[in-house]
């Protein structure tokens, strides 16, 4: 049998299926729930954090993220009465599109060795600013900084190859986010912390034209569109300096 070269596209295919086989069967695994639990918080964060940084974009307030033991979330932003429907169905459009935007963008440094270890800094200090500024609910204070941290160490000890492991499972894990999420986005409301409330496509829907299911549908294209970009770009990369060494 010939073995896979360090480095080569087979093994960087290899990397990337194992990412996403972790991510989707982990919970399926004897106690999965406990080992992915971490992950689905961050993937909580990735999306309301979408909706937070979009309203900043329109000029508005971030006020505060509240993520909930059960990996529910909300991000709660002021503006004001006469805000445009266009500027309220796009912020309602960040959160779906926020882990795809992420995901794309940990798989594209992945194909270069010299964004490995930044990569994971960068990420790792906007989990700890984030969380000193916006985050008010005790889950997200107790499990963001104990990834940020996690995340620090791996950038800081780790060898090359895990770094780049890493890189590609968080970006798995945030790009496939939303495909996981699949019914949520075919709901027109959603029950969060106790409260029903519309979500993210019954917003667009409210504010824009056409049906909740239309957006679920674009939306999903969309991020389709960014992830396979983005992973069809970090494939073609040669990957020098991969070893798990």
């Amino acid at each position: 049998m010939q073995r896979v070269a360090p480095g080569s596209q087979a093994e960087q295919v290899g990397r990337l299926l194992i990412a996403a086989v972790l991510v989707v069967f982990a919970p399926q695994l004897p106690f999965g729930n406990y080992l992915i639990y971490p992950f689905m918080i961050l993937g909580t964060w990735f999306h309301e954090m979408g909706h937070g940084l979009t309203a900043i974009l329109f000029g508005y307030d971030f006020e505060r993220l509240l993520i909930y033991s059960t990996g529910s979330g909300l991000a709660e932003s002021s503006m004001p009465a006469d805000a445009s429907r266009f500027s309220r169905a796009m912020i309602a459009a960040g959160g779906p599109l926020g882990p795809s935007i992420i995901g794309s963008a940990l798989i594209l440094a992945s194909a270069k060795a010299r964004f490995w270890r930044p990569a994971l800094i960068t990420l790792s200090l906007i989990i700890t600013i984030s969380t000193v500024i916006w985050v008010r609910s005790t889950t997200g204070w107790i499990v963001l900084p104990a990834i940020a941290v996690g995340l620090a160490l791996l950038a800081w000890k780790a060898s090359f190859g895990w770094v780049r492991f890493a890189l590609q499972f968080l970006g798995m894990l945030a790009a496939l986010s939303m495909f996981m999420s699949w019914d949520y986005l075919f709901m027109e409301q959603a029950n969060i912390g106790g409260q029903l409330i519309l979500s993210d496509t019954g917003a667009i829907e409210a504010n824009l034209f056409l049906p909740h299911w239309f957006w679920a549908i674009a939306l999903i294209a969309t991020a389709t569109l960014m992830i396979g970009t983005s992973l069809r770009y970090a494939l073609r990369e040669d990957g020098s300096g991969a070893g798990w060494s």
